[in-house]
């Protein structure tokens, strides 16, 4: 009697390990196939409606819309700025910046807050224009810049900068920006004037 209980109970154990395994190869199988779909898939993210309609990020590359906004918002960021901001200023536009170009970007934001430190010089930009190029992650800008010395504004121009941008993951990131000068040749890039 005891051999036939052992024999059952050992059978019982037996069937009861080759149903775990069967559920354990199973459940492998279908990690692996969860895994190799959502590596072929584009990732994208939808944001909150800010403009006149949903924003959605994808990791296929970036959309025209989301890159005119950043743009747009990144203008006003980097071009906007009083002695009262300078240091606000400075540490916003090294946040969207590339961690690969922060040090070049720093150092020319460093030049113009020491210049503006201590001064009654402000200015602003009035946007009049954008040509976005997704392909070349390029956004280029043209408006009005206007130089504000107390009260007074002593100077308005036509200026057209251009910011460059690199795409990683989810992530966009400033890497350069400066003002278009006559030529291709001639571009500053780095800061604003």
């Amino acid at each position: 009697m005891d051999l036939s209980y052992s024999h059952t109970n050992s059978q019982r154990i037996l069937r009861q390990r080759n149903i775990l395994a069967v559920a354990a190869a199973a459940l492998a199988a279908l990690t692996l196939l969860l895994f190799t779909v959502s590596l072929s898939r584009d990732r994208e993210v939808v944001l909150q409606p800010v403009l006149r309609s949903p924003l959605t990020i994808s990791s296929a590359g970036v959309s025209r819309e989301y890159l005119e906004m950043i743009t747009r918002d990144t203008v006003v960021l980097t071009l906007d700025r009083s002695p009262q901001n300078l240091d606000y200023w400075m540490n916003a536009v090294l946040d969207i910046a590339s961690p690969r170009t922060q040090g070049k970007i720093k150092a020319d934001l460093l030049k113009i807050v020491a210049e503006q430190r201590g001064s009654s010089i402000a200015q602003f930009f009035t946007i009049q224009k954008m040509e976005i190029d997704t392909k070349n992650l390029r956004s280029e800008v043209t408006g009005e810049l206007h130089t504000i010395v107390g009260n007074k504004v002593i100077s308005s121009e036509n200026r057209t900068f251009r910011y460059d941008w690199e795409y990683s993951g989810l992530s966009l990131k400033l890497v350069g920006f400066g003002m278009v000068t006559a030529g291709p040749a001639k571009d500053q890039q780095g800061s604003p004037s």
